[in-house]
């Protein structure tokens, strides 16, 4: 009888005899578990209304932090530009979370949103997007006018004393204020001369069908 013979067992010292050679190792790139992109973030230790002087950031991370802790401690209105929604920023639990808690604090509290280009949120979902769906009434974003597009920064002011700002959106760097109305009042009245020429967004509602 031979090796070829289906029926053959190997026996253990044919079996010692027979090396394997594996093909090498593979990295496989899935997307970051669920848990991954859930993790809390840690908000800045500054008191919005309270603590002064400019707080420059150069990381992704910094950014994080003063926007948690500026959405965190909103008591009024907030308004955040954005040119496309920003995953790496607004689309996280922590965020989400903030928002959800401003906005049910009190029914006059108005959280609005302008952005240039929504077509990456409608494409792969975004958390706020979600959340303006619930929360209609005192929620809303809008599109900027292609005739009146804002400059290439993103920011939010919140209470109209506090702001975020980075003047490139393709960039960490920027700076964050917890206690200057005159400079947070100067970059409110350019997002609201934009919102006012705004658009409703047909992608944006496709999306919430």
């Amino acid at each position: 009888m031979t090796h070829d013979d289906p029926d053959h067992a190997l026996s253990e010292d044919e079996l010692s005899i027979i090396e394997f050679q594996s093909p090498g190792r593979f990295k496989i790139d899935n997307p970051e578990s669920p848990s991954a992109l859930s993790d809390e973030w840690s908000a800045a230790p500054f008191t919005l209304g309270v603590s002064t002087g400019a707080q420059a950031f150069s990381d992704m991370g910094e950014v994080r932090q003063h926007a948690l802790a500026l959405i965190q401690q909103v008591g009024r209105s907030l308004i955040i530009y954005t040119p496309d929604l920003e995953p790496w920023l607004y689309n996280h639990s922590s965020i989400q979370r903030a928002c959800s808690q401003f906005l049910l604090a009190h029914p006059r509290n108005r959280l609005r949103v302008l952005v240039g280009d929504s077509a990456r949120a409608v494409k792969e979902g975004h958390r706020l997007v979600t959340l303006s769906r619930r929360l209609t009434s005192n929620f809303h974003v809008r599109k900027t006018h292609p005739d009146y597009p804002l400059n290439a920064s993103s920011f939010l002011v919140a209470d109209g004393c506090g702001m975020l700002i980075r003047p490139n959106a393709e960039q960490y760097s920027g700076h964050a204020l917890y206690r200057d109305p005159g400079r947070a009042s100067q970059q409110l009245r350019l997002f609201d001369a934009a919102w006012d020429r705004s658009l409703t967004d047909p992608d944006m509602r496709s999306f919430l069908i």
